[in-house]
């Protein structure tokens, strides 16, 4: 295929198309897992802080006494807090004594007390120096260091359901910023990766889309050889009979007979060439089933046995017919098609059986099967040609059709009328002993 530079072109168009159809769906397909994945990262960090929040919301409220101030009581819940008034102090050993809320001793949390004028009360853990936007619930903070967080902010209410100040709570996005670099990375090295496998996987499906087409390609431009080839023998005979005759100043009448009967034969072999490849053609063509009717393949067959017993005669050949049961056994087919089956293989057995040789022609049913068998006792077929003998201008012998006026085209035709009436050809074949055709079909 590489060698013809029309489905050459054509393949490395298709693998293009391949590579960029399944380029652009996998740059879709991992878009859009990243932002699922993003998506899913960020609902989970509000879902974790909005429970923190919630967590230290119900503890809180029952201590808070006094609106905008802190109780000592909370101290208890939170060990680290600060206090804007007091000196910190957050050792570990005052924190080991008590009762502490295990969050917020992470370097991954701060909280941030609030009054209602939004002045600092207290704090815990380290806050990030970011301006915040009051009256917003939810914001990301950058600090100078370039790290961000992730606030949530809520109103808090004392024992009396009075408004007390405002609680922020917040969480560093480090380790969120951090998953979604290391995600961007793999995507951005294994986009490449997957284009280059792609475009190697979408090269060899070309080939493997690109083959039948190349096969039929390969076999039209052989069946046009053939035909040119076929053509051109009797054409040049016709050719050079008739330039042989105008070459002649006089022409006598048994020279001028001799000349009409050449062309006479050779416009017979063309008319059937002609005749068998419309005929080929037709039953490539047809979608529809052929005009189907109840056949007799009893009658099919004695017809073509009384019809070519003076062939065999010539050819001193012994023509058999048995017909194996006495129920006359019908198939839906076209008559004149299945005529035309059985007439190239009885014909072709006795072309190539020896002299005083034998064609047997037998008939029987087995299973509502009809099964038909031709065997002669000719030259027979080689091993390596029998898949062949099936094709259009094959020939085992190129000679052999040749002698017997043949075109290559009667087993072909066999064949195609075969795969029309759904039926099937099958053949067996010795050098130097003969061959045998079976043909079924479902009986009716």
């Amino acid at each position: 295929m590489n060698q013809n530079n029309l489905f050459f072109r054509a393949r490395w168009r298709l693998a293009i198309w391949y590579s960029g159809v399944m380029g652009i769906i996998l740059c879709l397909a991992g878009a859009g897992a990243y932002q699922m994945m993003v998506h899913a990262h960020w609902q989970g960090l509000q879902d974790e802080i909005e429970a923190v929040a919630g967590t230290l919301h119900d503890a809180l409220e029952p201590m808070l006494q006094q609106p905008d101030q802190m109780n000592p009581y909370v101290q208890n819940v939170l060990p680290n807090l600060c206090l804007v008034s007091e000196p910190c102090d957050n050792s570990p050993q005052n924190q080991s004594e008590r009762h502490i809320l295990g969050v917020t001793q992470t370097n991954d949390y701060y909280i941030h007390f609030r009054d209602r004028n939004y002045q600092t009360i207290a704090t815990v853990g380290n806050l990030p120096e970011a301006e915040v936007n009051r009256g917003v619930i939810w914001q990301i903070l950058r600090d100078p260091q370039g790290r961000n967080y992730y606030q949530f902010s809520l109103l808090l209410k004392n024992s009396a359901g009075l408004p007390w100040g405002y609680m922020q709570i917040g969480r560093s996005m480090a380790d969120y910023d951090r998953h979604l670099s290391e995600s961007r990375l793999a995507l951005l090295l294994g986009l490449p990766i997957g284009f280059v496998a792609i475009a190697i996987a979408s090269w060899y499906l070309a080939k493997i889309a690109m083959q039948p087409v190349y096969t039929s390609y390969q076999q039209i431009q052989q069946f046009t050889t053939d035909v040119a080839h076929e053509l051109r023998t009797p054409l040049a005979a016709i050719q050079a009979t008739v330039e042989s005759s105008l070459a002649m100043d006089v022409l006598p009448e048994t020279d001028s007979r001799n000349v009409l009967n050449v062309i006479e034969r050779q416009n017979s072999r063309l008319s059937q060439l002609v005749g068998d490849l419309l005929l080929l053609s037709r039953l490539d063509i047809e979608t529809n089933s052929p005009n189907l009717s109840h056949c007799c393949l009893n009658d099919i067959l004695s017809d073509l046995v009384e019809e070519l017993a003076p062939l065999a005669l010539a050819s001193d050949i012994i023509l058999n017919l048995d017909l194996k049961t006495e129920t006359r056994i019908f198939v839906m087919g076209n008559e004149s098609q299945l005529y035309r089956l059985f007439s190239n293989l009885i014909a072709n057995a006795i072309q190539y059986s020896n002299l005083n040789g034998t064609v047997s022609i037998s008939l029987t049913l087995q299973d509502r099967d009809a099964i038909a068998q031709i065997r002669d006792t000719g030259i027979g077929i080689a091993e390596q040609d029998l898949p062949h003998i099936f094709d259009r201008f094959y020939r085992v012998n190129s000679d052999r059709s040749r002698a017997t006026g043949g075109s290559g085209l009667g087993l072909a035709i066999a064949k195609a009328i075969a795969n029309r009436h759904r039926g099937n050809i099958q053949v067996t074949s010795e050098l130097g002993k003969g061959s045998k055709f079976i043909v079924s079909f479902k009986s009716i």
